[in-house]
C-alpha cells in the first residue's frame, strides 16, 4: 500500500498521509511522494485547491524515529535538507489553495507542516504538540518561521521548550489555524472550503500568497510596491475580467482560474 493516497475530484486534489499504523510518521519514501504530488499539483490545471490530510486517527507524528536511529539510514541533515524542507517550499510555492485538514494527532514535523499552508482546519479533538525538546531537537520543518509569526513569540517559545500539549479550540484561540469544528462536522467543513476555494480565482489566490510571502522579508514601502505589482498582475486575469462583468450584470461569476 503507498505511504501517500492522491485523489482527485471536482477540480480538488487530495494528499493522503497513509501510513496510518505508524500514526503517519513520515519516512523516506513517503515525503518523497508527498513532493512528486505536489509537484504535480502545481502543473496540473484542472486542479485549483489541494487539501493535505491523514489516514487513520492521526495527521502525522512527525519524523520516524526508526529511520533516524537506522545507521544506514539518510541522517538528520538529508531528513531535513531532502525530505521537509522541500515539502515546505513546494507548499509555499504552490500556485494554488493549500487547505490543511487536521483530522488527529499532530506532532514534531506533523505539526509545523499545516502551519505553511494556506488554510488550516482542524477537528475538536485534535492535538498539537512541538514534540523536539523531549528528544534534544529543534522544532524544524519551518516551525521557528511560522509558529512565532502565527501566535506571537513568547507563546511559541513555550509551546516548543516545554513541548506542551494544546487542544485544537486552544489553538484556534492563539491564532495558529483558522477554525477547529466539531469532529462529526470536519469532512463535511473540509469538502466545503475545499469547493469554495477551488471555485475561486486561482491566480488572484496565488498572488494573495505570495503578497503574504514577500511581507514577511519586506518594509512597508517595499510592500506596498509589492502589491502594485501582483494587483497589475491579477488584473490582466481572465477570471478578474470575469469578476466585473459579473457584478455589473448582478450574477454569480463564473471563475476558471484563467
Amino acid at each position: 500500500m503507498s505511504s501517500i493516497l492522491f485523489e482527485i475530484k471536482d477540480s480538488v486534489a487530495t494528499i493522503t498521509l497513509n501510513r496510518p499504523d505508524k500514526l503517519n510518521s513520515f519516512n523516506k519514501e513517503m515525503a518523497l511522494l508527498m513532493q512528486e504530488k505536489l509537484d504535480l499539483c502545481n502543473v496540473d490545471k484542472t486542479i485549483r485547491c489541494v487539501v493535505i490530510t491523514g489516514a487513520g486517527k492521526a495527521f502525522s507524528a512527525g519524523q520516524d524515529l526508526a529511520e533516524v536511529a537506522d545507521p544506514n539510514g539518510p541522517g538528520m541533515q538529508r531528513i531535513l535538507s531532502e525530505h521537509y524542507n522541500p515539502i515546505i517550499t513546494r507548499i509555499r510555492e504552490l500556485k494554488k489553495p493549500v487547505l490543511a485538514a487536521i483530522n488527529g494527532v499532530a506532532a514534531g514535523a506533523g505539526a509545523n507542516i499545516p502551519l505553511c499552508c494556506d488554510v488550516i482546519i482542524a477537528a475538536k479533538s485534535v492535538t498539537f504538540i512541538q514534540a523536539f525538546s523531549k528528544i534534544g531537537l529543534i522544532p524544524d520543518s519551518g516551525g521557528t518561521f511560522f509558529l512565532p509569526r502565527l501566535i506571537g513569540w513568547q507563546r511559541a517559545s513555550a509551546l516548543m521548550m516545554l513541548g506542551d500539549k494544546i487542544t485544537a479550540e486552544e489553538a484556534e484561540k492563539m491564532g495558529m489555524l483558522y477554525k477547529c469544528v466539531e469532529d462529526e462536522q470536519f469532512q463535511e467543513t473540509i469538502d466545503a472550503i475545499a469547493k469554495k476555494l477551488a471555485a475561486l480565482p486561482t491566480m488572484g489566490l496565488a498572488y494573495t500568497k505570495k503578497g503574504l510571502q514577500w511581507s514577511s522579508t519586506h518594509t512597508i514601502y517595499e510592500q506596498l510596491q509589492n502589491e502594485d505589482k501582483l494587483q497589475q498582475w491579477a488584473a490582466a486575469t481572465k477570471d478578474f475580467k470575469e469578476g466585473v462583468q459579473a457584478f455589473l450584470e448582478k450574477r454569480p461569476a463564473n471563475f476558471k482560474g484563467e
